[in-house]
C-alpha cells in the first residue's frame, strides 16, 4: 500500500475516490438544504448536500456527477464546472482550484524532477529589496532569502541553508515541525490554515509529482494539525495581508505583506514584508537589518 495516499484513496466499492471527488465531496458537506433552497425529507446523516441534490442543482446526472467524481470523465465543460461552482457557492479561488481537479493535465511520461533552482532575476530582485524577503518555490522550500528575510524569519537556522539543495529549509516543515517557526507566529493557527489552504491551491496542478507526494505524507504523519487541515480541502491563493510576530529578537511587530508570483508560473514566489514609515514595526525591521 502506498504510504503517502495524497491524492486517492478507496472506498467501499474499491473505485477511486479522486482529489476531485474529495474536493466536492468536502464542499457539499459544506452546504446545507437550506442555503440553496433545496426542500429537505427524511432522515439526512449528514446536513450537507446529498450527491442528487448537488447533480440536481448542477443541471447534470448522478451518473454523470459520480463519474466525474471518481476521475472517469476528465473533460468538463466550462458549462458543468461553472453549474457546480455555482450550486456550491464557491468563492473565486475554489472555482479556479475546481477547473484544475476537473480538467487535469494530460499524465507526460515522469522523468527524474530537476533540483529547483531560484530564477537568477527574481534573487537579484530579493537582495535589492529594503525589505524583509524570502524567494518561495513551488511547494514552499526556501530558495532564498535577504538577510533581513533570514533574520525574521529564522534567525536560528544557517544563512546560507538554501544554497544547499539536500538540506534547504521549507516554510511548511518549519510551521508545523519546528517549534522556534511555531513561536514566532501569534496567529499560528490562522497562518497554519492559510499555509496549507494556499498548497491546496498549487496542488491541483501538480497531482502527479512525487516531491509533493512525500511532503504531504511526511507533514501528514508527523503533525496531527497539518492531517487534519489538509483533510478539510480548503483552498485559498493567498497574495497579501499582515501578520503578527513574536520575535525573540525585536519582540511584537505586526508587518504586511505582499506575494509576488513570477511570470514563469513554475510556482515560484517572492513574499516581501513591509511596516508602515516611522511606525515601531518599521524601527524593528531597521534593527534586524542593521544586525
Amino acid at each position: 500500500m502506498d504510504p503517502h495516499p495524497a491524492f486517492t484513496r478507496p472506498i467501499a466499492s474499491e473505485r477511486p475516490v479522486t482529489e476531485l471527488g474529495e474536493f466536492l465531496r468536502s464542499r457539499r458537506d459544506r452546504v446545507t438544504p437550506d442555503d440553496v433552497g433545496v426542500a429537505s425529507f427524511g432522515r439526512r446523516r449528514v446536513p450537507g448536500l446529498r450527491r442528487e441534490e448537488l447533480a440536481r442543482l448542477a443541471g447534470v446526472s448522478v451518473t454523470y456527477l459520480t463519474r466525474l467524481e471518481q476521475g472517469q470523465s476528465q473533460n468538463a465543460s466550462d458549462a458543468v464546472i461553472d453549474s457546480l461552482a455555482r450550486a456550491l457557492q464557491l468563492d473565486a479561488d475554489e472555482h479556479t482550484h475546481l477547473r484544475a481537479l476537473a480538467r487535469p493535465r494530460s499524465a507526460a511520461p515522469r522523468r527524474p524532477r530537476k533540483t529547483e533552482q531560484p530564477h537568477r532575476g527574481a534573487s537579484q530582485l530579493l537582495h535589492a529589496m529594503g525589505v524583509p524577503a524570502v524567494l518561495l518555490g513551488r511547494f514552499n522550500d526556501i530558495l532564498d532569502w535577504n538577510s533581513a528575510g533570514h533574520l525574521l524569519m529564522a534567525g536560528h537556522i544557517e544563512v546560507d541553508a538554501p544554497s544547499r539543495p539536500a538540506g534547504r529549509p521549507n516554510h511548511l516543515r518549519m510551521l508545523f515541525l519546528d517549534p522556534h517557526t511555531r513561536d514566532l507566529y501569534a496567529d499560528w493557527n490562522e497562518e497554519a490554515a492559510v499555509a496549507v489552504a494556499s498548497l491546496r491551491y498549487v496542488a491541483a496542478r501538480f497531482v502527479d509529482d512525487r516531491q509533493l507526494a512525500e511532503l504531504i505524507g511526511e507533514l501528514s504523519l508527523s503533525s496531527p494539525d497539518f492531517a487534519k487541515l489538509w483533510a478539510g480541502h480548503m483552498v485559498k491563493l493567498c497574495t497579501s495581508g499582515s501578520k503578527r510576530f513574536r520575535h525573540p529578537v525585536v519582540g511584537e511587530l505586526t508587518l504586511g505583506y505582499e506575494v509576488l508570483h513570477l511570470p514563469e508560473g513554475d510556482g515560484q514566489r517572492i513574499l516581501a514584508y513591509s511596516a508602515a514609515p516611522g511606525s515601531a514595526a518599521a524601527a524593528a525591521v531597521d534593527l534586524l537589518q542593521s544586525r
